[in-house]
C-alpha cells in the first residue's frame, strides 16, 4: 500500500475516534449538571432580586455539582413594592424559556427550592 494512502487512512481514523470521544464526553458533561422545570417562581424585592427560585415539575440531576443549570419553561417573577410581601405586589412578569444557574437545591412534595441563583 502507498505510504501517502496509509498516512491518509491513519489520520482519518484518528480524527474519527477523537470526534467520537469528544462528542461522548461533551454530552455526558452537559447532562450531568442540568435540570429542567416546567414552571418556577422568583420573588423580587425593591432592593434587588431574590437568589432563590421555587420550581415545579422539575427533573433533578443525579450528580452533585458546584453549579446547576436549570432550564425553565415558564418563570413567573413577582415584584414587591417593599422588602417584604406585606408591602404589596408592584407587578408580575412571566418569562418563557429561561436558563438560570444555581448553587444547589432542596426538594420536598414535588417542589424544588433552588438557592444561590445569581440574577440573570
Amino acid at each position: 500500500m502507498n505510504l501517502t494512502l496509509k498516512r491518509l487512512l491513519g489520520a482519518t481514523a484518528a480524527a474519527t475516534v477523537a470526534a467520537a470521544l469528544l462528542g461522548t464526553g461533551a454530552g455526558t458533561a452537559g447532562a450531568a449538571d442540568s435540570a429542567h422545570c416546567d414552571r418556577a417562581e422568583q420573588d423580587i424585592w425593591s432592593d434587588g432580586l431574590s437568589r432563590n427560585v421555587t420550581g415545579h415539575r422539575c427533573s433533578i440531576p443525579t450528580d452533585r455539582n458546584r453549579w446547576y443549570t436549570i432550564e425553565i419553561d415558564t418563570l413567573v417573577r413577582t415584584r414587591y413594592k417593599g422588602s417584604t410581601p406585606d408591602g404589596g405586589v408592584d407587578r408580575t412578569e412571566t418569562l418563557h424559556d429561561r436558563t438560570i444557574r444555581c448553587l444547589g437545591y432542596t426538594s420536598s412534595n414535588g417542589t424544588v427550592n433552588w438557592f444561590g441563583c445569581p440574577p440573570a
